[in-house]
């Protein structure tokens, strides 16, 4: 003690260790949070696919979920090769710290997206040939069945994303009280 208060240099150029509980190298595939981690990629990729495939109907609702998907898709396969090539030894941050608060953020923006493109699914209204009269003041849009089904199963793929982003949180937060 008495020897850094006289050498403040000293004290300086020490570190820390980065804390992590998750393996490095391939090993992380071999864990729950690797396989949620690539699960998170898969189905965020779908709602990605699913949500492009769709005639935009209403920008403003499925503005927010297209970017959720895209931004979280990148955020995702950067953390896992981040683990992958074994980075995380050489990034001084409390990773068990990093995992539960990048999931929480994850998770807020996903189940977010997730609303937003149910509200589109069930403003929807199919239309077979008929004529539907447009009520005033509301949001409708017209769709066809293909569509509906694209921007329903869209839905669903985000739902099923923040699950995946939900338990990779609980996860994570056990690892960081710990």
């Amino acid at each position: 003690m008495a020897e850094a208060a006289a050498n403040p240099a000293a004290a300086a150029t020490s570190f820390p260790a980065p804390t992590i509980s998750l393996p490095r190298g391939l090993g992380i595939l071999r864990t729950y949070s690797g396989a949620l981690i690539c699960l998170e990629i898969v189905f965020g990729g779908l709602v990605w696919i699913l949500i492009a495939s769709t005639n935009v109907s209403v920008p403003l609702l499925q503005g927010w979920p297209m970017f959720v998907s895209v931004t979280m898709f990148i955020c995702s396969s950067v953390y896992l090769a981040i683990f992958i090539l074994g980075l995380a030894d050489k990034i001084n941050t409390d990773w068990n710290f990093m995992d539960m608060f990048y999931h929480f953020i994850a998770v807020v923006c996903y189940f977010s997206a997730f609303l937003l493109e149910a509200a589109v699914s069930s403003a929807g209204a199919y239309v077979n040939s008929t004529c539907v009269p447009r009520p005033r003041g509301n949001i409708i849009t017209f769709l066809d069945y293909r569509q509906y089904s694209i921007n329903v199963a869209a839905a669903i793929f985000a739902f099923v994303v923040t699950i995946c982003y939900g338990c990779s949180m609980f996860m994570g937060f056990r690892r960081w009280r710990k």
